[in-house]
């Protein structure tokens, strides 16, 4: 038997609405010794989008060295995809993003502001040490799956300092895995092939915002960005890790029980195996495919007219039979 124990907080754009910040000044600190995070999504209108991000998301991301961003894409039997001719077993992947640096810098500025000259500035920043971990994380992953092949996401023949940096990484770590096959794409096309031939993929590996862009337009590609789970991971286990859904807060059907829960659930289940409870991660990931793949209840982004509640029952139903 498993038990929990939960601290809730109410960090949100509620909370930036009322006392101007999303979270306490000692928030980190409060969650520092908790084994895991949970998350929900986060964003409303109202509350600009870097105000929800810098000031909740990243710092946690950062001071807790989370540096991996695990995403999985999977086409489940039962779900519409919306690719023509593509069925289970088609576009099983993971999308592996590096989280801490690269695009997404505090580095840059305004200049001439006020002037026909005005401008700004943002310094993309990649290290050594970043790139290497990230990269030999996704090598490693790609051993324990039965393809054994990583995909590099690029764009060096455009950005022509900081990519070329990141293919001269990717390269260099890869002599380290014989064993694993390789390729790598600028990112313009890679997008095209996710949605083309997304059975080329195993594990793809990307910088900061193309790990960002891919693993929203993977699960889209099996039909709803509604079921995708995510991890943000400090492999080292110094700091808690973070799970919550891909998708976003959808202000737009805010309260109307009709979102898909299953992204949160299947966020869970990553939670449960990072905390070393495979078996029963493993149990929820499975009852998930069985609910999709049966004639129960779905949401309407997955063809159907279920509630968020319905949804949510059927699985915990199945989980207890």
């Amino acid at each position: 038997d498993l038990s929990f124990k939960f601290d809730e907080f109410d960090w949100s754009c509620e909370r930036f609405a009322k006392e101007g910040a999303m979270m306490p000044e000692d928030g980190l600190d409060t969650i520092k010794g908790h084994d895991s995070i949970l998350l929900g999504a986060v964003g409303f209108p109202g509350v600009k989008d870097h105000v929800s991000l810098w000031g909740l998301l990243i710092p946690i991301r950062r001071q807790f060295q989370q540096y991996l961003s695990l995403r999985p894409v999977k086409l489940m039997e039962g779900m519409p995809c919306p690719l023509a001719n593509r069925k289970p077993g088609d576009i099983d992947f993971l999308v592996v993003r590096e989280n801490n640096e690269g695009e997404y810098s505090d580095i840059g500025g305004r200049g001439n502001v006020g002037t026909p000259e005005e401008f700004a500035t943002q310094l993309s920043v990649f290290t050594k040490k970043g790139c290497d971990r990230i990269i030999r994380v996704a090598f490693e992953l790609a051993r324990t799956r039965k393809r054994k092949k990583v995909t590099s996401a690029t764009k060096s023949n455009g950005i022509s300092i900081s990519m070329p940096y990141w293919d001269e990484r990717f390269e260099a770590i890869s002599k380290e895995y014989p064993d694993v096959e390789t390729d790598q794409f600028h990112i313009d096309i890679l997008t095209a092939h996710f949605v083309r031939n997304p059975d080329w993929f195993d594990v793809v590996v990307g910088s900061n915002l193309f790990g960002d862009i891919l693993s929203d337009l993977g699960p889209a590609c099996t039909g709803t960005i509604g079921i995708a789970p995510s991890a943000n991971i400090n492999p080292e286990r110094d700091y808690p890790s973070m799970f919550e859904p891909v998708h976003g807060s959808a202000p737009d059907i805010a309260g109307q029980n009709i979102a898909n829960p299953i992204g949160q659930i299947w966020s869970a289940a990553m939670m449960l195996e990072h905390l070393g409870q495979k078996d029963a991660a493993d149990e929820i990931v499975r009852v998930i495919e069985q609910v999709v793949a049966g004639d129960g209840p779905k949401t309407r982004d997955m063809g159907g007219t279920a509630s968020t509640q319905e949804l949510g029952a059927a699985i915990a139903e199945a989980l207890s039979a």
